[in-house]
């Protein structure tokens, strides 16, 4: 540069081609708000539908080709100058919870559960979420035939972030990433059609205890930094493991305190943990997962696990391997208190969807025993465990909207009893996911925690196995339960119907099922996938 002249601010790197997955999805979001903004009503709900299902199945085919490429492999590296991963389990985690948005997606766009109100078909969602319920504008707009279209991109929204989520390598694209999916997710939890109360309570819970969780997250960034003068991953791994090396003088007097990586890190720990449901910060699920319209249940106790198994694996295996001798007593503890706890309340449960969220706490117990193993097979394990589990809980919930009553979806278990007589076919599948909850051999379920309990077996954490299997022997109780109060158990007079669904929702229940049989019986090609993307780059 010559004297004198101005200094050029160089441009940011970045590869787009590594990042197209998640360029696609928010891409195809801005453009749903775009079509809400200018097509005409009748015509939004088919513009939306194709453009989601076409923008997450060209993200899924992004990912694919990065695959292929030896992205997950040989070529891993950090992309966006520092700020993502793109290696195996970025892409395997990202096609994983690409292929539960789609499916997700096809319980969203159902329209023919409920009467069709005025000649119209009606959805899941609230007609005008603005409106005060009961009021004279929501009925207006019901009786106008009004459908909520834009489901559509604030799920892409959430997706988005999603993807963002396990690959961050930095603390403040994690917090970004975060937030991005979020906020989607609190507004869709606010749009039941029915029991419009109940599910903007379900949304006022899930933002002010996910804001709490936020802010602890965000605080523990700031300690983290503190400790180590940075927030990319690799910076402060290193930090951890060698010492500060060239000393930030701003930072000279905090740089290297341990008191911080240790507050900072239970802060950071905390956050995600709030995320996975894991005790004791699930007491958002039940009731979350309760009022929640019931397809949107279904994608966030699917995809939001994902997403934050992810983070949690890349944050403890990438920055925190050095404190292994720290972290691993707590995880530990949580994953016995999660398994235990989730296991021995939802025997108490009346309500399906209650039921379902207490299972979803006690399999992230089993997944965190999988965590815990801090070896390549753990990982491995848990990537595998979380692609089963999440279509179960797809298929499960799916089945959930089917069952109705003059109210809406039948969700008080005693409604369920003869259900096997009155639509054995639904009862049949229905039987199929609880079989697999409970882990029972030929389903995924079984194969998954036989992956994470061997992991962690191997690692040495035997004790841990053994609470695992205890619990899965406590869940079983009211897995079974359930089967028995469907197929042996006389239905009642005024009992609910089972609604005849659309091939949308057919086809949801159709792909759980599938998966759910083909991960049980030949799980070992999928085991292998699985063990080729469990390196993560550092």
């Amino acid at each position: 540069m010559a004297d004198g002249a101005p200094g050029k601010i160089p441009a940011p790197h970045i590869e787009y081609a590594q990042l197209s997955p998640t360029l696609i999805v928010l891409g195809a979001a801005v453009v749903g708000i775009v079509i809400e903004a200018f097509v005409p009503r009748r015509h939004r709900y088919y513009s939306q539908l194709l453009l989601t299902v076409v923008a997450l199945a060209a993200a899924f085919a992004a990912v694919i080709g990065l695959a292929a490429g030896g992205f997950g492999s040989a070529k891993a590296h950090i992309a966006a100058m520092g700020a993502l991963a793109v290696d195996g389990p970025a892409l395997f985690l990202q096609g994983t919870i690409l292929l539960v948005s789609l499916v997700a997606v096809f319980t969203f766009a159902e329209r023919r559960l409920d009467p069709a109100a005025h000649g119209k078909h009606v959805d899941s969602f609230a007609a005008q979420p603005a409106a005060v319920p009961g009021g004279a504008a929501e009925q207006a707009a019901v009786k106008a035939g009004f459908t909520t279209t834009e489901v559509f991109p604030i799920a892409l929204f959430a997706v988005g972030g999603m993807l963002v989520f396990p690959a961050a390598n930095d603390l403040l694209t994690l917090f970004i990433a975060l937030e991005v999916f979020s906020l989607p997710l609190y507004i869709l939890c606010a749009l039941a059609r029915r029991q419009r109360l109940l599910s903007q309570e379900a949304a006022v819970k899930y933002f002010l205890l996910g804001a709490f969780s936020s802010a602890f997250l965000l605080f523990g960034v700031a300690l983290l930094y503190g400790y180590a003068g940075t927030v990319t991953y690799a910076g402060i791994a290193e930090v951890i493991s060698d010492g500060a090396k060239q000393i930030d003088p701003a930072l000279a007097g905090t740089m290297g305190n341990d008191a911080l990586l240790l507050i900072g890190a239970a802060l950071v720990l905390m956050g995600l943990l709030f995320k996975v449901g894991a005790v004791p910060f699930h007491m958002w699920t039940p009731d979350v997962y309760q009022g929640a319209p019931t397809p949107v249940t279904g994608f966030m106790a699917a995809a939001t696990k994902v997403a934050a198994f992810g983070a949690l694996l890349r944050l403890l295996y990438v920055v925190l391997p050095g404190m292994r001798w720290d972290w691993q007593p707590v995880m530990w503890g949580v994953a016995i208190i999660t398994m235990l706890g989730g296991a021995i309340v939802a025997i108490t449960q009346t309500d399906i969807k209650r039921l379902l969220a207490y299972s979803s706490i006690a399999h992230a117990g089993f997944i965190l025993a999988g965590v815990i193993a801090t070896s390549e097979e753990g990982i491995s394990s848990v990537l595998f465990y979380l692609a089963a589990y999440s279509f179960v809980t797809l298929g499960a919930f799916a089945v959930v909207t089917l069952v109705r009553d003059a109210g809406g979806e039948a969700t008080q278990l005693s409604k369920w009893a003869g259900l096997g007589r009155r639509s054995p076919l639904v009862a049949a599948v229905f039987a199929v996911f609880l079989l697999a909850f409970a882990g029972i051999p030929l389903t995924s379920g079984f194969a998954g925690k036989f992956a994470v309990f061997k992991a962690a077996a191997q690692s040495g954490a035997g004790w841990l196995v053994v609470v695992g299997v205890l619990s899965s022997a406590i869940a079983a109780f009211f897995y079974i339960r359930v089967i028995v109060l469907m197929f042996f158990q006389e239905p009642k007079a005024d009992g609910p119907t089972v609604a005849v669904p659309s091939p949308l929702t057919t086809t949801a229940i159709a792909i759980g099922v599938a998966v759910t049989l083909v991960l049980g019986l030949a799980p070992q090609y999928f085991l292998d996938l699985a063990g080729q993307a469990g390196v993560f780059v550092r």
